[in-house]
């Protein structure tokens, strides 16, 4: 009986796991702040936190283990609902509440206790801990100064927000790779976080006014000249 219902939350996992993949990559590809890309928004938090939150419990089921999987599936659920509640400082008059805090501040122990997880350990599952524990405490910590004060920039609470909800997206298709494809080896782990941290990182400095140029752009610039 209990194998059955585990069974059924196990295909409403991946049901809505597939709705927020989908969904999170139309975001991607429409222009940003258009009405399609919040609709598109919103059926990813939707997908993503029914999919980690079914994740979470299920993976620790005597039979059904898996850390990574609880790993992953909490860092999702905190990077979506941080990542959604940042959109709240784009009014200026907003300030940081006890929720904001609590939710970097939870993440903060579980990347803690990650690390502690890793040190004690060896082999691949200690790189892995330490690695998701560093980039954890690391984001909490981004969280923290946020939240002192949100409205320091312009587009604080927009840097906050496409911080997040890519590294959702990336969690997402790492957990996807991992288990849909059944692919294994560290670079499967590590290697969409390196590539989509890459990609925010270009985000961010585009929506901070960084003018950044390709190295082909450089190279014909200077021929040209």
């Amino acid at each position: 009986m209990m194998e059955t219902a585990i069974k059924i939350a196990i295909y409403i996992h991946a049901f809505f796991g597939a709705i927020g993949l989908i969904a999170g990559s139309l975001s991607f590809m429409v222009k940003k702040g258009s009405k399609f890309h919040k609709k598109s928004g919103k059926w990813f938090t939707i997908g993503m936190l029914a999919s980690s939150g079914l994740s979470v419990p299920i993976a620790s089921m005597p039979g059904h283990e898996n850390p990574f999987l609880v790993m992953i599936g909490l860092f999702t659920i905190y990077m979506v609902l941080v990542g959604n509640r940042s959109l709240r400082f784009k009014k200026r008059k907003t300030v940081a509440s006890k929720v904001d805090w609590g939710i970097s501040g939870f993440m903060a122990l579980i990347s803690a206790l990650m690390l502690a997880a890793g040190l004690l350990k060896s082999g691949e599952i200690a790189v892995l801990f330490l690695f998701f524990g560093a980039i954890g405490l690391v984001l909490c910590l981004m969280d923290f100064n946020f939240l002192r004060n949100p409205h320091r920039t312009k587009t604080g609470w927009l840097v906050q927000h496409i911080g997040k909800i890519v590294g959702a997206y990336i969690a997402s298709v790492t957990a996807f790779l991992v288990e849909g494809t059944h692919l294994s080896g560290l670079a499967v782990w590590i290697l969409p976080a390196v590539v989509g941290n890459t990609a925010t990182i270009y985000w961010i400095l585009k929506v901070k006014g960084v003018k950044l140029k390709l190295p082909l752009q450089r190279a014909s610039s200077s021929f040209s000249e």
